[in-house]
Order: C-alpha cells, then sequence, then structure tokens
C-alpha cells in the first residue's frame, strides 16, 4: 500500500504527526536536520523511544590544526553544512528571523540527550534520504522516500522550496518499507561506512543557546564578514614577517596600541599596494609609527631613504645618530635623510650627502613627510618640478619603491591632490596597481567622479556646504579606494575605541584665549591700519620689470620667458608671475609686521637695499657706468615666508634679464623712489619702536609671569612660543629670556631650526638635549640624560618644532603671531596636546592684530593672488577659482572660530575634506591575528548573540546591532555599502537607527571597542537579557527590532538606488530591491546592555 505525499495538498509534516505514536522508533538518513524540523515535530518527538539519524554525506571532518599555536585536533562541522542546516536552511528564514533559535535550540538539545542518535556516512558513497517510522503498535514499518531536502521545515511541507513539484511515497505493509529498514540498520551497525557524532551534535546544538563571550563572537562576526577575503589578509606576502624580530624593538615597545595597528597596517599596504598614506589627526604619532615600519624594513636589510621639508629635518636625524639622546639608538634604524628642495639638486651638500654623485635609484622604501606637498605641478620651462624629479629618478628607475607618506591632511581641496600623491606608489604601473585595488573602477575614473562630486558641492552657497554631505555624495569605490592605501584615525576615534587606561588620556582644552596688541602705545599714534595702508600703496616694481617693458619689445621677452604648461593648453605668462611675486613681497611684509617689530624691522631693510641697488643700477647705465641688465633671479621664498621652502608656484624660472634700453626707466624710476620713500619712512618709525615699547613683547611677558605666579597645572611652569619667523622667535629670545632667570630663575631657549640654538644655560645647544630638558617626561629624560639636573621651562620656537615632536610635559601653548593655515595652528598645539599628557588642563593663546579679521585676512592671504600665476581659461578647469574661494570661506571661518575661543580638530571641520576613519584595516588585522593564534572560526553557526556593556560616555547607547546577509542575487550592487552583501544596522530600544548600514566602520568599531579583550561572558548583563527573553521564548521585542532594521536597509537602498540611476545609468532598473525580511539571514547580533 503506499501514497504520493506531494506537499500541497498533503504535507509530509503532517502525515508524520499522525503517524510517529508514543513509544515508536524513527531512522532517517538525510542531508540536513534542523532545529526547525524538531520544533515542527516537538509533540510527537517527545514520545518516541528513539530516533536514528544518518546524515548522507560526511558532515563531520576531523580537523588537524598543528603548530605550537592552534588548536588541538578536533571534530568540526563543515562550513556549508553548519550554516543551512542544523539551525535551519534557507527556506527557514522567517522562523530564524523570529530569533527562538536559542530555546528551540536549549529543547532540542535536551531531546537528542535522552532519544536521539546520530551518525554520520563517512564512506566514499552517498546515501539515498528516506524516513522510516516503526509502530509499537505495528510490525510493519512506514517509510516515506525520497526525502532530498533534509529533515527541514521545506522537507516537512511547513516552509517554500525552490522544487518545480514534490513527490514523496510513503510505503507501509510492503516489502519496500522492510528493505529500507534492513538497509538502514546494516549501515548503522557498519564502523567502516558510519561514525557516531551524537556528542558533536549536542554540542553544536548547544552553542546556539549558550551565552557567547563577546570576544568570541567579534571574530566570528568578523570571519563571517572578511571570508572570502581570507586569502589576501593572510598572505604571507601582505603580512610583516616577525621572524625580523621588529616587535622586539625599543621603537615598538614604545607604541601605543592604535600605533601598533596603524604599523601592521601600513607595512600590509605597503606590501600589497606598494604604496601608504597615513594620515592620522595631529597628535597622534604619526613619525613613531613610521620609525617603527622603517624599523621592519631596515630588519630586512632595506634601503630607506626620508624626504622631508627642510625645517622638519632634525626630527629625523634625531633617530639616526648614534648618541645618547637618540632613545631608539639599539635599533640600529638604517636611513637617510633629504629635505624636499634637494630634488632636482645636482650640487652641493646636505645632510652629508653629495648631491652631485647621490644615487637617487637604489632605494627600497621612501618615506615622505608631509606629502601633501607633492603635487603634479605643471613642467616648467626646461627644468623639473620637485615632483617629476622625484618620479622620473627614484621611483620608476631602479629598484621597485615602496612609498610610505605622512600627512595630517593628504587632501586639501582637489581630489588630484591624493592622486598624485597615490601615483608615487605605482609609478608607471596604473594597470598593476588597478588589478589590486578592491574598487569596482579605476583610480582615474573614482577620483575624478570625486571630483566632480566636490565641484558641484562647492557650487552650493556657503551656508549649505556641510562635510557630511560631500562624502555621502560620493561612490562607495571611494571609500573603498582609501580603506585599501591609507591608514586615518581621528583623535575622536582613539578615544572612543581604544582603551584608554592602557595609553593615558588626552588633556582637556581649555578655551583658546585671543591678544589682540596695538604697535605702541596709543600716545605714539601708531597703529597696524595705518602701517598696512601704507604697505599696500608699495608698487613692488623691482620685482614687476616686465610691467615696464615698452610695447614694442614686449614681444620678444613674451616668447623667452611666457612657459606653456598642462600640456601646452595654458600659459604661464611671465607677467602675471610677475603680479603674484609682487603680492607675495606685499604679503611677506605685512606677515612679519603682523609677527614683531623686529622682523618687520629687518625685512624692510632688506626689500630696502634691493630698492636702492636696482635703483643706482638705472643710474649708472644712464651714466653709462654699467651694461644696461636688469636681473630678475629666482627668489629664496624663505627669506620671506617661513612657511614656503615646499612652495614652487612661487618661485620665478630662473634668470630673468631685461635690456635697460627695452624699459620705460622713467616709470619705473619713479615707482622704485616711491617704495624707498615708503620703506625709509616705516624703518624709521620701527627703529624707534625699542623693547620697552613694544607693547606685544610686554604683554607676552605679563602673560607668562601670571602663567608662573598661576600656574595651570600644579607646579608647571613651562611654555612653549611659536611663531612663523626665525627674526621674531630670536628677538622674543633676547628680550625675554634674561628677565626670567634673573627674577624667576628659569631658563629659556630658542630654536629656529637655520639658526644656532641659543639657552641660557651654558654650553647647550644640541635641540635634543634642549628639548629633553623642557619636556623631560615625554622625553624620557631618566634614559637619556639621567644625572642631568637642569632644565628649561620657556621655548621660543619656529615651526620647525610644530610637527613631529613630544613636548607634552608642557602645558601653555603661545602663538606670538597668527599663522595663515588653521592647520598650522592645530598642529602647533598638538605638542602638547597629546595623549599620555600628565596636565590635566591645557591652555592655548594667540596673539592678533588689532585690525579686524577680516582686514586682516583679506591683507594676508596669499591664496587670493594665486590665479594671476596661470590663465585659468585654457586650463579646461573652471573649478579652480571656486575651490580656492572655498578654501579662503574655510580659512575665514576657522580664523574667526579661533578668535572667538573655539578651536576644533582637523576632521571636525565642517565644510573641508575629511577621510578619516574610513577604512577596515584594524579589523582585517585582528581576524588575521586571531586566526594565526587560534585557528580559523568554522562551523560556527549563524545567529548568535552576546550581550555587551553600554559606556554612556563613548556614546554607545543601549540598544542592538544586528549583522545581516542579504541572500538574494538579484539585489542591485549599487550601494553605499561596503560590506555587501553584509548589513549592520545599529539600534537603541525604540527602534531609532544610530548608525545604519552605510556606516559600517562606526558601528564595528562599537562591537570592537565593547567585545574585544572580554573573554567571558558578562554574567551579569546575560543574567539580565535571559530574564527579560525567558531564556530566549520571548524574542518579540528583538523580533521587531531585527524588522525596524531591514525596513532602514530598505529605505535607504531605494534612494541609493535612485542615485545610482541618476549617476550609474538605467542598470539599477532592472535589479529587483531588497522585498523585507526574508532577503536576510541573521548572521549575529550584539545586544548592549
Amino acid at each position: 500500500m503506499s501514497k504520493i505525499i506531494n506537499n500541497k495538498t498533503t504535507l509530509l509534516g503532517d502525515d508524520l504527526k499522525e503517524e510517529i505514536t508514543p513509544n515508536s522508533k524513527v531512522k532517517i538518513i538525510a542531508s540536513v536536520f534542523t532545529i526547525y524540523a524538531f520544533e515542527a515535530l516537538k509533540e510527537e518527538l517527545s514520545s518516541v523511544s528513539e530516533l536514528k539519524f544518518i546524515f548522507s554525506s560526511p558532515s563531520f571532518i576531523q580537523q588537524m590544526m598543528n603548530g605550537p599555536e592552534k588548536k588541538p585536533k578536533e571534530f568540526m562541522i563543515q562550513e556549508a553544512f553548519s550554516k543551512t542546516s542544523i539551525y535551519g536552511t534557507s527556506f527557514e528564514l522567517k522562523l530564524k528571523n523570529q530569533l527562538t533559535q536559542k530555546a528551540i535550540a536549549r529543547e532540542c538539545a535536551a531531546w537528542i540527550k535522552e532519544k536521539a542518535r546520530f551518525k554520520t556516512n563517512i564512506s566514499e558513497y552517498n546515501l539515498p534520504g528516506f524516513i522510516t517510522v516503526e509502530k509499537n503498535t505495528s510490525n510493519s514499518p512506514i517509510a516515506y522516500n525520497p526525502i532530498t531536502e533534509g529533515f527541514s521545515n521545506n522537507s516537512l511541507g511547513y516552509a517554500k522550496t525552490k522544487q518545480m513539484f514534490t513527490s514523496i511515497t510513503k510505503v507501509e505493509k510492503e516489502e519496500g518499507s522492510y528493505y529500507l529498514t534492513t538497509q538502514f540498520e546494516d549501515i548503522w551497525n557498519d564502523t567502516t561506512k558510519t561514525q557516531d557524532i551524537t556528542e558533536a551534535v549536542i554540542d553544536y546544538i548547544s552553542s546556539a543557546y549558550k551565552d557567547n563571550a563577546p570576544e568570541y563572537l567579534y571574530y566570528v562576526t568578523l570571519y563571517n564578514i572578511f571570508k572570502d577575503f581570507l586569502d589576501d589578509v593572510l598572505s604571507e606576502d601582505n603580512m610583516p614577517n616577525e621572524a625580523t624580530g621588529f616587535k622586539d624593538s625599543l621603537i615598538w615597545k614604545k607604541l601605543y596600541p592604535f600605533q601598533k595597528d596603524g604599523a601592521i597596517g601600513v607595512i600590509n599596504k605597503l606590501e600589497k599596494y606598494n604604496g601608504c598614506i597615513l594620515a592620522d589627526s595631529v597628535g597622534l604619532g604619526k613619525t613613531f609609527t613610521a620609525l617603527a615600519v622603517m624599523k621592519y624594513y631596515s630588519s630586512r636589510n632595506k634601503n630607506i631613504l626620508v624626504l622631508t621639508p627642510k625645517r622638519l629635518s632634525n626630527n629625523w636625524n634625531q633617530y639616526q645618530d648614534n648618541v645618547k639622546t637618540n632613545m631608539f639608538w639599539n635599533d640600529h634604524i638604517r636611513y637617510d635623510v633629504l629635505n624636499h628642495t634637494d630634488l632636482g639638486r645636482t650640487k652641493g651638500f646636505s645632510n652629508g650627502h653629495d648631491l652631485s654623485i647621490f644615487n637617487w635609484q637604489n632605494y627600497d622604501l621612501l618615506v615622505i613627510d608631509e606629502s601633501h606637498n607633492f603635487r603634479n605641478a605643471p613642467h616648467y620651462r626646461g627644468r623639473e618640478t620637485r615632483y617629476e624629479f622625484l618620479m622620473n629618478h627614484l621611483i620608476k628607475p631602479g629598484v621597485k619603491t615602496k612609498v610610505l607618506m605622512l600627512s595630517a591632511t593628504p587632501v586639501n581641496n582637489r581630489f588630484t591632490d591624493l592622486k598624485n600623491q597615490l601615483a608615487l606608489a605605482y609609478g608607471e604601473n596604473v594597470e598593476e596597481f588597478n588589478s589590486k585595488l578592491d574598487t569596482k573602477k579605476d583610480i582615474n575614473v573614482v577620483l575624478t567622479n570625486a571630483q566632480r562630486a566636490y565641484n558641484e558641492w562647492c557650487k552650493l552657497p556657503k551656508s549649505e556646504r556641510h562635510t557630511k554631505d560631500l562624502m555621502d555624495s560620493l561612490d562607495l569605490d571611494f571609500s573603498v579606494l582609501l580603506d585599501n592605501v591609507t591608514i586615518a584615525r581621528s583623535r575622536k576615534h582613539i578615544t572612543k575605541y581604544y582603551n584608554m587606561k592602557e595609553i593615558g588620556h588626552f588633556p582637556k582644552r581649555l578655551k583658546p584665549i585671543s591678544i589682540q596688541t596695538d604697535v605702541a602705545n596709543s600716545n605714539d599714534m601708531i597703529y597696524y591700519k595705518d602701517l598696512f595702508a601704507s604697505l599696500s600703496s608699495l608698487k613692488q616694481a623691482v620685482y614687476a620689470p616686465m610691467n615696464y617693458i615698452f610695447d614694442s619689445q614686449k614681444a620678444k621677452y613674451e616668447e623667452k620667458y611666457d612657459t606653456k604648461v598642462s600640456n601646452g593648453n595654458a600659459e604661464l605668462k611671465q607677467i602675471n608671475r610677475e603680479k603674484a611675486l609682487q603680492n607675495l613681497m606685499t604679503t611677506s611684509l605685512l606677515k612679519r609686521l603682523e609677527s614683531s617689530v623686529e622682523a618687520f624691522r629687518i625685512t624692510l631693510e632688506r626689500v630696502k637695499q634691493k630698492n636702492e641697488i636696482i635703483l643706482k643700477a638705472i643710474k649708472d647705465f644712464k651714466n653709462h657706468k654699467s651694461k644696461g641688465i636688469m636681473e630678475l633671479n629666482n627668489i629664496d621664498p624663505t627669506k620671506f615666508d617661513d612657511d614656503m621652502d615646499n612652495d614652487e608656484d612661487w618661485s620665478t624660472t630662473g634668470k630673468i634679464q631685461i635690456n635697460f634700453a627695452d624699459m620705460d626707466l622713467i616709470s619705473i624710476s619713479r615707482d622704485i623712489e616711491h617704495d624707498i620713500d615708503i620703506l625709509k619712512n616705516l624703518k624709521e618709525i620701527m627703529d624707534w619702536i625699542t623693547p620697552d615699547k613694544d607693547l606685544k613683547l610686554n604683554k607676552l611677558i605679563s602673560i607668562i609671569e601670571d602663567k608662573l605666579n598661576n600656574p595651570i597645572n600644579h607646579g608647571n611652569k613651562k611654555v612653549l612660543i611659536f611663531s612663523a619667523f626665525a627674526d621674531t622667535a630670536n628677538y622674543v629670545y633676547d628680550n625675554i629670556s634674561s628677565y626670567f632667570k634673573e627674577k624667576y630663575g628659569i631658563n629659556s631657549a630658542v630654536i629656529t631650526g637655520s639658526d644656532t640654538n641659543r639657552t641660557t644655560i651654558q654650553n647647550l645647544s644640541n635641540s635634543e638635549e634642549i628639548l629633553t630638558l623642557f619636556s623631560p617626561l615625554s622625553k624620557d629624560k631618566k634614559i637619556k640624560l639621567p644625572n642631568d639636573v637642569r632644565s628649561i621651562d620657556i621655548m621660543i620656537a619656529t615651526d620647525c618644532l610644530s610637527e613631529g615632536q613630544n613636548l607634552q610635559d608642557c602645558d601653555e601653548c603661545i602663538n606670538y603671531d597668527i599663522h595663515w593655515n588653521p592647520v598650522r595652528i592645530v598642529q602647533r598645539l598638538g605638542r602638547i596636546d597629546r595623549i599620555g599628557s600628565k596636565n590635566e588642563y591645557i591652555q592655548l593663546i594667540n596673539f592678533w592684530p588689532n585690525i579686524s579679521l577680516d582686514e586682516y585676512i583679506n591683507l594676508t592671504n596669499r591664496v587670493e593672488s594665486r590665479m594671476s600665476i596661470v590663465d585659468a581659461t585654457a586650463t579646461g578647469d573652471d573649478n579652480i577659482i571656486s575651490d580656492e574661494n572655498v578654501e579662503l570661506d574655510y580659512r575665514k571661518d576657522q580664523l574667526k572660530k579661533l578668535q572667538n575661543g573655539d578651536l576644533q580638530d582637523l576632521e571636525d571641520i565642517d565644510g573641508s575634506i575629511a577621510i578619516t576613519d574610513l577604512g577596515l584595516n584594524e579589523f582585517r588585522m585582528d581576524l588575521a591575528n586571531y586566526i594565526k593564534t587560534k585557528g580559523y572560526p568554522k562551523g560556527v553557526p549563524y545567529g548568535l548573540y552576546s550581550v555587551v556593556k553600554k559606556d554612556e560616555a563613548k556614546d554607545i547607547k543601549p540598544g542592538v546591532i544586528f549583522i545581516l546577509k542579504n541572500i538574494s542575487n538579484e539585489v542591485s550592487i549599487h550601494t553605499k555599502n561596503m560590506l555587501h552583501p553584509y548589513y549592520l544596522v545599529y539600534l537603541d530600544n525604540d527602534g531609532n537607527v544610530i548608525y545604519d548600514y552605510t556606516q559600517v566602520k562606526k558601528i564595528l568599531d562599537i562591537i570592537r571597542s565593547t567585545s574585544k579583550t572580554i573573554k567571558e561572558p558578562i554574567k551579569s548583563l546575560c543574567s539580565t537579557f535571559n530574564k527579560e527573553t525567558k531564556d530566549g521564548l520571548k524574542m518579540d521585542h528583538y523580533s521587531n527590532l531585527l524588522e525596524k532594521a531591514v525596513g532602514s536597509i530598505i529605505e535607504i537602498k531605494q534612494n541609493d538606488d535612485l542615485n545610482s540611476l541618476l549617476t550609474e545609468g538605467s542598470d539599477v532598473l532592472f535589479n529587483k530591491g531588497i522585498k523585507g525580511i526574508d532577503d536576510f539571514q541573521l548572521v549575529s547580533f550584539f545586544v548592549i546592555k
């Protein structure tokens, strides 16, 4: 007697419910056993006397993991089996997403212990699936054959299936049923064909209802998300070789945990992509991170070159010299140091190297400090830009050079800034570079699209330009590109997601103090406004001889000195170049006036002398005493602005020679004489303002005295004073050091990077010794100078100390002049605003000229004249002017906020391009290290949870984080989700989305912060959760939150697809969207209590 079951009009599950009676014996061969099938037949199965189950194909495999750090041998469920069998098939999603897995698993495990035994087929042959039921009241068994979809709800007919039709034959009281029962027993009893795995099944099911340690589930979640990329993550070619011993070095031991993560990430990216930009925020120690990377490559006998701005060269030299002040002397890090300005030089010496015979091609690793200075400048007449020299003489020829770039601001206001820096990593091999990236588009397309989005953003009114809107408008490939080739963490990220108890704290910033002063007493009638007006009236004729050439003679000079740039599409006119130079000279005078009367006085004399020399040459020509040639040589911008040693746009193109006979000498002489008169008058005024009449200098003295009498932190007398100009720094030192030495007995020092260092301590001039005595704790004085009892409390410096220095023993930073770039202000404060500071508070004090800020910015911002250099209409780029307007707006806003007492971190400034906190490198490295030590977390079911602790101080609120996997192949991949098909959503307990699926980095950061190092379940929190959910039976609240999480995905995805339709074309129309919860599989979830 037989019967056909089609799972439509008759269901296998219903039939089994009728046939399984108390004390029945059930035998099953199937590929799958699910706890949901058990739940469906729970009442009937609980009454059987026994159930025997054979997995039809080998489901459990013996894993041998050898090695001292690997797990011992164990039996594990195959991954494919574990994800789709015991915990439910893909067609049991509705049941799984009700989150009742825990309660069902507990009941199922208890039932197995009492009633069931499991074996697996270990032969080389597959077994057909069937079910037999032997009733206690009948001698003849009942058989169901075939069972093709395992023992699951879809084979029982309780869930949908992909089968076009189902035909299961029910056989009873016939030979067929006896045959299947006999075959089952023969196989069951043959130890060469089956192996008992009951305990393994129980253990496996038990994992669904036990409380999981947060750290364990963190790594399991990472494994699920990144498992398709493990070959890349774990490749020995891309990971540091620890056999080099670099982790035993002094520099490695000095690093904080986040710096170690950064160093490992940098090495990984250098090995895979040949280049990396380390763009951690100011104060996070990029120099030390880079030194750790250099130690690794030095240990592998690689040749290393550091290229740095000249003012920062001592920062690097100090770690290569065999001197007692080098805290890493025993690491023997081998590298050479040259300056950015050495690129292109073919003679002379720099840092001990003869540039005439220097071999640029022999470096395996190039480290570029302040890499944002390398932009792809147009080719000038007959010479290479520094960028071109670097590419042609170091990157392309010789050994393959890896490039590590350091910059707190790798992107200014042009995405080509990023493109040109990355080009240093791949040289001419852009196709090879593209093949290694995880982007769908090549790098040029990615950055072109990003620039297009930025151009549109620039056109918005200033009030509507928000950084978040800009970053949201960039496509996914941009984030992927940054993830591939950058390490960029913000200060906020470190404090929020790392254990600050391990690494110390940042000091609290007191509100910045703004000091506005006049040049001299009001009785003296000397005002900045009047002085600025006098400077603005200068003709600066000596820097613009082309303006005075007779019209009849101009053509020959234009032919000789105008330059085609940008592949010949634009023209660099000498007359425009000279106009820019005039603006530069006026601006430099204005800045020096704002800095100090001494710096202004020195520059006035220098400019006056140049005018007098030219005027004398004209008179000599008229008197037939000279050859009659006016020369305009390359100027040294650093003589006028100490921050311009890396700005090639301002330099002239070699020596310009103009015959006096071709010039209107009457006009130029008149204008030169006009300038000499103004310069003389200004010089006389400055000579009259002696130090005792200098209001700014005397205000500085009173501020320092107030600090000494009323310290910010108990007993701290230290003050760090910055100026943009060496002349000012020396002037301040000359006029305050003796005063404070005599009155208070404290020592002062000045370091400018160009002149000899000076201190009030005799026979002390070494920079590192001076800084160690100024900041003994941060500079490890007890190791470097253990017996030295001297100390320095007042440090005066130029921006040679504004980067790469740890001076956090100090708690007050004074800007004696305001730098035109707000970035430099943040960098200066970053010397004392650092992790590990022993100070509770720090203070920033800024001096301003006593004029309106708008006047000051408009007078001193050199960007406003940059457009006069190149004929922009011929470049094909219609956005250069708007770029610079945006930059000017940005600077104005930041300087206004600063003057009003508000100092922001660079990444928090609205209206700037921020690339921090977008990469996922830390998580990949975490997973790689876990697998190295503990093996692969395979065989772990989906749907596990862990309960973690909230942290309101870090804005980690109670709620739940769901990790979901989209299982529909029809869903459009046009998405902002870096982890597609995995989707992460963080909700609070009211169902409000805190972070949506586009913010994967933030969500993973929270999981990492709350879970890593928590190796055991948090008992108190688990107890609360289990009580709330009645041990997993009452999961309605979390099921509702899961529905809302999926709803948020659908809403954002629809908007994303609409945007993709506008930008990518109509392909998205033919992709089916996410319909609802059935399109997702719950991978894991973290309950935050």
